[in-house]
């Protein structure tokens, strides 16, 4: 075993995702010294405490506790470790790091998945350990291990940690313009103009006096989208460079034909109900037919987390014609 230099770092993924927290951590700043200036000195102090807080997300305590009762994970029974260590350690042998580094959890879940988590958890769930073969189960222990290695995990965190007040206050201000917005339909047209026009002059005066910084956070979601594509992408590449690319190409076949199944499943569900209705309305039944599922639209797809099969597949091309 060749024990690497580094034992995590920071990929153009991890970098470009702390980046773009970087308006919601300004506008958290901007919140927690307004608070500040309400609260005195004990606001200074919770401002100060809020801004080392992030280090805790390595803090292996704080981290057991984030895995319990954030992420629903636990730890490994002994019939679970023997079945799981031998293919984590073939794992580390190859990625060069060490055991120690970082720790294995399991998820009670009748999914096909897996988590890499703040700055050493490693979570399987428990059909994945019961039902992928050692390769395939390895393929996606180095799949995770690869967020951890390129800095995903704890830039995602941590930049979702210290964007969490300025989300808060978005959210807030969110349902004040809804309410505004159902207020103004309630009232007379002369009152809902009022009010229509303290909210804009307000949010008019905000974005002016922040440079329009709040206007970049419309557009965050969807670049921030984009680098967890790019992140999975490069955890994928981890793996297949780990020599793990047949076993990962299988696991995505599977993952992809259960999603097939379900789709079948949701339209062919949909269907028969619309036969049912028709059934017992006879012509009338168009009027209330269940619509069938719909595909999943453009601005969706834009918002998604990870890449369609097919994409992951055809970057894992070049790794898998090495394994013929």
């Amino acid at each position: 075993m060749h024990i690497a230099a580094h034992q995590r770092g920071a990929d153009a993924a991890a970098v470009g995702n702390l980046l773009l927290h970087l308006p919601n951590l300004l506008c958290s700043l901007l919140v927690m010294v307004l608070l500040s200036a309400f609260f005195g000195g004990i606001g200074l102090i919770l401002v100060l405490i809020w801004l080392v807080s992030g280090v805790l997300i390595f803090h292996r305590p704080t981290e057991s506790a984030l895995a319990r009762h954030v992420l629903r994970l636990r730890y490994p029974t002994p019939d679970e470790r023997a079945r799981l260590e031998p293919v984590w350690r073939e794992v580390i042998a190859r990625a060069g790091v060490e055991d120690r580094t970082y720790e294995l959890w399991i998820e009670d879940s009748t999914s096909l998945n897996a988590v890499g988590a703040a700055g050493h958890i490693v979570g399987v769930t428990r059909f994945a350990l019961d039902n992928l073969p050692n390769g395939e189960l390895a393929a996606v222990l180095a799949h995770e291990l690869g967020h951890h290695v390129g800095g995903h995990t704890w830039s995602s965190l941590l930049g979702y940690w210290y964007a969490l007040p300025g989300r808060l206050v978005w959210r807030a201000l969110r349902g004040v313009a809804s309410g505004v917005f159902r207020a103004s339909r309630a009232c007379s047209c002369f009152l809902g103009g009022i009010l229509a026009l303290v909210f804009g002059g307000f949010a008019i005066a905000t974005l002016s006096s922040l440079y329009g910084i709040p206007l970049l956070l419309l557009a965050v979601p969807y670049a921030l989208a984009a680098v967890n594509r790019r992140a999975e992408l490069r955890a994928d590449q981890h793996a297949a460079a780990l020599g793990f690319a047949p076993m990962l190409a299988a696991v995505l076949n599977k993952l992809h034909y259960a999603q097939e199944q379900q789709k079948a499943a949701a339209a062919q569900a949909a269907q028969y109900a619309q036969y049912a209705q028709y059934a017992q309305y006879g012509p009338y039944a168009q009027q209330g037919a269940v619509p069938p599922p719909k595909e999943e639209g453009r601005l969706s797809k834009l918002l998604s987390s990870h890449p369609d099969y097919h994409t992951r597949l055809h970057h894992l091309q070049p790794y898998l014609q090495q394994h013929p």
